[in-house]
């Protein structure tokens, strides 16, 4: 048995016990680059998760009573566990989901800077005394664990989603209650064993797979879940924050992206270039905040088109297991056919292929890296996520019209923008109406950073300060006859 299999577990972790559905039926967890069946995971439902809910209540009172360098020692447990077992927990991730090992590793690697993260600002989470009006009198402002989390995570980044929730409610003394996606549960369910071997106590920590809609149903039920943090779909992320209103839920959403990368005429073309790729083609474009329009003004449109579609042809496309591999599948055959909507849209509406097009010799769900020009705001990958290796590339004339073009959509998580002029990268910094920006940088996320979008981008922030109070409450006390 390899190493990635110690970590692979067949059962769900609910109250402490490995368990299986109640039902006895399992679900089969392929890998996408060779379709090959790896494993079963239970497939649960409502029964299951009530049962997770009410060990996580129970734990809550001791757990957000323990001492706090303890919460801390168990964190740092934590991330030394994950970082020890690094390449075991990437294999597994990579044979479940596709992505290259590389991209694994680092997947690994953020989620425990995520953990030690919030490991040491747990220790700042701190209230304040506020000057009364009156003599008398003393104002106090504290902060407390908000309670059990529900949490529901995406196939893509099936470990790092996990740690930017899970590592802040443990934090502050929330136990939690994890769903992970159907496709991806085995990373999910890694963070379980994790979580038991280094001594975290009976409830706390809770990972159920199944139903979807059965586990999230109860999660949304249940008044004991004072917080749900959800990492997919707008159009679910709506549904969800509508049922938070029946026991007025604590919610943070990070939901659907759309986002421009724009090239200026003063910018290094050779940095846009590598930027646009790293942001384009990592995880084959199945990412939330990876370029999904690129803005090139006119009069660099054709220098920095041949410079993209030089790199794009350099990138090897296989089994993200494969040495030199940069691009592995996509996740199943819904999504490659969701790719190959949105080309056909804008063929039809007269774009141009200028690199790929279509899916990889390789079969399967692989598809060839891809750059198209001559794409236009009323095709629809101009207000639709890609979520593939496409990059469709605009041409614009001034400034004010490329800021225009990149807010013409619903959402708001993630922009980009290359130029080398100090006014124009205030202007537009200001003028992206997007939770995060990044200028002369095509990868930005960090645990030191706020992540989270406006619009129909979402709500709420993880990592930094700003993502540890999603999970506390602020209390206020007056205290007179002083």
């Amino acid at each position: 048995m390899t190493d990635w299999q110690n970590w692979k577990r067949e059962a769900n972790f609910v109250g402490g016990a490995w368990i299986k559905a109640d039902s006895g039926k399992t679900i089969d967890v392929t890998n996408p680059a060779t379709g090959e069946v790896i494993g079963t995971v239970p497939a649960s439902g409502e029964a299951e998760t009530m049962r997770a809910i009410d060990a996580a209540a129970a734990a809550f009172p001791d757990f957000a009573a323990m001492d706090l360098m303890s919460r801390v020692g168990l964190l740092w447990k934590l991330h030394d566990a994950l970082m020890d077992n690094q390449a075991a927990l990437a294999e597994l991730l990579t044979i479940e989901m596709g992505k290259p090992l590389a991209e694994a590793k680092g997947e690994i690697a953020i989620g425990a800077q995520y953990v030690r993260w919030f490991a040491e600002e747990a220790r700042r989470a701190k209230g304040e005394i506020v000057p009364a009006g009156v003599n008398g009198r003393r104002i106090l402002v504290t902060k407390h664990p908000v309670g059990v989390v529900g949490m529901i995570t995406p196939w893509n980044f099936p470990s790092s989603m996990l740690a930017r929730k899970i590592a802040p409610a443990l934090a502050v003394g929330c136990p939690v209650v994890a769903k992970p996606a159907t496709a991806t549960p085995f990373s999910g369910l890694a963070w379980a064993a994790l979580a038991e071997e280094v001594g975290y106590p009976s409830g706390v920590v809770n990972v159920l797979t199944g139903s979807a809609r059965a586990i999230a149903g109860a999660i949304m039920e249940r008044p004991e879940v004072r917080k749900v943090t959800f990492t997919g779909s707008t159009e679910v992320g709506k549904e969800l924050i509508r049922q938070s209103a029946d026991t007025v839920k604590k919610v943070s959403m990070e939901l659907g992206g759309n986002a421009p990368f724009l090239v200026f005429e003063d910018a290094d073309l050779d940095a846009a270039a590598e930027g646009a790729i790293v942001s384009k083609y990592r995880n084959s474009g199945q990412t939330c905040v990876c370029a999904n329009r690129f803005y090139v003004q006119a009069s660099v449109h054709d220098a920095f088109v041949e410079k993209l579609v030089e790199k794009t042809r350099e990138l090897k496309v296989g089994d993200g297991r494969e040495e030199g591999v940069a691009q592995g599948p996509l996740i199943d055959l819904d999504a490659v056919a969701k790719v190959e909507e949105l080309l056909d849209d804008a063929k039809g509406k007269g774009a141009q292929v200028a690199l790929g097009g279509s899916r990889h010799q390789l079969g399967g769900t692989f598809f060839q890296p891809t750059v198209m020009t001559g794409a236009t705001q009323d095709m629809d990958f101009a207000r639709e996520e890609i979520f593939g290796p496409v990059a469709p590339v605009f041409t614009f004339e001034t400034e004010q019209e490329a800021i225009a073009m990149a807010n013409d959509t619903v959402f708001g998580l993630a922009s980009y923008a290359y130029t080398r002029d100090l006014g124009r990268t205030m202007r537009v910094m200001e003028g992206l109406q997007y939770g995060q920006v990044g200028i002369n940088a095509g990868v930005i996320t960090t645990e030191v950073a706020p992540f989270g979008g406006v619009k129909d981008s979402g709500m709420g922030r993880e990592g930094s300060k700003y993502g540890l109070d999603d999970y506390l409450n602020v209390k206020y006390i007056a205290m007179g006859g002083i």
